[in-house]
């Protein structure tokens, strides 16, 4: 028994010597050094900076650079229409009709100026056109000129001080058309350039909620109106030529003056704005109330117009008028104007 103890511990000594041995053999061939001259060795290159040397900065002169803009205030909008209807019938033609032709054409420009609280805007509108049937006297179908100048001064957000001028009359002569016995038309002069002409100054406070609906307040205002010829007072007899018979006013002004002079109170509401895609709406309404005059002499004026553009340049347009003036007729007066023509626009 005490011979196998001894086998055992006998054994142990020995793989204890054999695994110390093998151990320090290992180590001795770790530390063997190597030549590494000659040798093609890659060392991979490691993600993290190295640290290097403080850099050197050289500072740059840059010259500066003038830029040669301009800030414009204005905005400036120009459109010009042309319309034509035109209408032939042969001499046996059974469904009858009459040979016509009739032209019309529209001048539109705005000019708006901004700056800081002060704006300015100045629109023009120029409208004229005639018709010509067969056997029959030209007639007009669209005669105005009419322009609007506007200064203002911002109070608040939605409160204007502001001060107005403009001038309203027509290019060319109007007539009222009678029938001789013969059954021939005969024309009596009725007005014509700067009789009637007006011209409006005014001054007072304008709401401007958004920009596109404003009414103006105009607590002084004074309109003059013209009548040049006194021709428009006479008028004669479509049987009896010689005839003529003489009104003793017209437009409100006295025969053998040339001019009236009122101070009013004068309301002038104005509407424009997309409704519809290509769809156009403009709305003004004047009311104007004289201050030496009964209520009942209150003028009245509704400008409506309802534009469609169809493509780049044609268009489809519908205009009609309301008015009430005591001094031009006791009823009220109105016309309406359907066109189908062409428009060009500038800027586009």
């Amino acid at each position: 028994m005490f011979f196998f103890v001894k086998m055992k511990s006998f054994y142990a000594c020995l793989l204890f010597v054999f695994v110390g041995s093998t151990i320090l053999h290992a180590q001795e061939i770790d530390t063997i050094p190597i030549n590494t001259k000659g040798l093609d060795i890659k060392l991979k290159r490691s993600p993290l900076p190295s640290r290097m040397g403080n850099l050197q900065f050289k500072p740059v002169v840059i010259s500066p650079m003038v830029v040669d803009a301009k800030v414009n205030y204005w905005k400036t909008r120009t459109s010009v229409g042309i319309n034509v209807n035109q209408a032939t019938f042969s001499n046996n033609w059974k469904g009858g009709g009459v040979n016509s032709i009739a032209v019309g054409g529209v001048v539109n420009y705005k000019a708006e100026y901004s700056k800081e609280n002060y704006s300015y805007v100045s629109e023009l509108i120029l409208e004229y056109g005639k018709v010509k049937n067969k056997d029959q006297l030209q007639k007009k179908t669209r005669d105005r000129i009419f322009w609007d100048n506007k200064a203002a001064i911002q109070l608040s957000k939605n409160w204007y001080f502001f001060g107005s001028v403009n001038f309203e009359s027509q290019f060319d002569s109007g007539f009222s058309y009678t029938r001789t016995k013969e059954g021939n038309e005969f024309p009596n002069l009725i007005s014509k350039f700067m009789s009637p002409g007006y011209l409006t100054e005014s001054f007072g406070f304008e709401y401007k909620p958004n920009k596109y609906f404003s009414t103006r307040i105009g607590t002084g205002s004074a309109r003059q109106t013209f009548v040049l010829d006194t021709a428009i007072y006479l008028a004669k007899d479509a049987n009896e030529p010689s005839k003529i018979s003489k009104s003793q006013t017209k437009y409100g002004v006295d025969f053998g003056k040339k001019f009236k002079n009122e101070l009013a109170f004068q309301i002038v509401s104005n509407f424009e704005k997309e409704v519809f895609t290509n769809t156009l709406l403009k709305a003004r309404y004047q009311m104007f109330i004289p201050y030496d005059r009964a209520l009942v002499n209150i003028d009245h004026r509704l400008d409506v117009s309802i534009t469609s553009k169809l493509n780049r340049l044609m268009n489809v347009s519908l205009t009609g008028v309301g008015l009430f003036d005591r001094d031009t007729d006791p009823k009220i007066q109105g016309n309406q104007t359907l066109a189908l023509g062409v428009m060009f626009v500038f800027p586009r």
